[in-house]
């Protein structure tokens, strides 16, 4: 069975539809595996230019499959590797927008929180409910949780286990767009396709910078965007851009 859906809903936007609907989108070692082939694949792949990553309307991912990690020792842990796959979607150059419907817990938040945008419902739910099986989070799920909504949230949840919906989630800062729950992935893609007609090469050196700059002192960000503002200037986007602009016509950016 194939974990791990594929779809081109609009030019320049690739959606990927986790598929254990039978285990709620529970992570297991094929969807990890399916998902880092994938991303590897759409990385290099110039017909891309922005990705959606979702579930369906019950579950994005309601975390790691415990039937897969019940018996495991920390050896077994250890050997998975699953590190890998979560570097894979750190370092995944293109803009990447998570729709969120029904639960994203421990890994499935987590994976969430992978993504440059987070669109949801307020009938999702993100937790970090690893607590109550005992063991913490392992993705992600006290540090950048943290950073997104400050310490004494990011405790409040990983310490109970305690869930935000969707509505708390966008007001503590964790979801970037609020919408009604069916439109959740149609708002995604529509967000994908606006940032596909834009020039790749700004797009990629805004997520290159944004993302460095987080754990740099800011005097190092501030010059890791300033030049990367003037290599732009280097590029036929930039040309065409503004002379589309000053002609008062719509802008063909090709990436160059």
């Amino acid at each position: 069975m194939t974990t791990l859906l594929f779809d081109r809903p609009q030019d320049g936007v690739a959606l990927l539809r986790i598929n254990r609907p039978e285990a709620r989108n529970a992570l297991n070692q094929q969807v990890r595996r399916e998902m880092a082939e994938r991303l590897a694949d759409l990385s290099v792949d110039p017909t891309i230019r922005a990705v959606v990553l979702t579930g369906n309307d019950k579950a994005f991912a309601a975390g790691a499959d415990l039937k897969d990690m019940a018996e495991a020792s920390a050896i077994d842990m250890m050997l998975r590797q699953n590190h890998l796959f979560w570097g894979a979607l750190a370092r995944f150059p293109k803009p990447l927008i998570a729709a969120v419907n029904g639960l994203a817990w421990g890994g499935g938040c987590e994976l969430a929180m992978h993504a440059d945008i987070i669109v949801a419902g307020p009938g999702s739910s993100f937790a970090q409910p690893e607590i109550k099986v005992g063991i913490m989070p392992g993705a992600g799920g006290t540090q950048r949780l943290a950073r997104v909504i400050g310490k004494h949230r990011a405790m409040l949840m990983a310490l109970t286990g305690q869930p935000l919906d969707g509505t708390q989630a966008a007001a503590a800062g964790l979801v970037s767009v609020l919408t009604e729950d069916a439109a959740v992935v149609p708002r995604a893609i529509e967000i994908a396709a606006t940032i596909a007609a834009l020039p790749p090469l700004a797009v990629a050196q805004i997520k290159e910078v944004l993302l460095a700059g987080l754990d740099a002192p800011l005097d190092t960000a501030l010059a890791l965007e300033r030049k990367a503002f003037q290599l732009l200037f280097a590029s036929r986007d930039q040309k065409e851009g503004m002379q589309a602009f000053l002609e008062k016509r719509q802008a063909v950016f090709e990436g160059r």
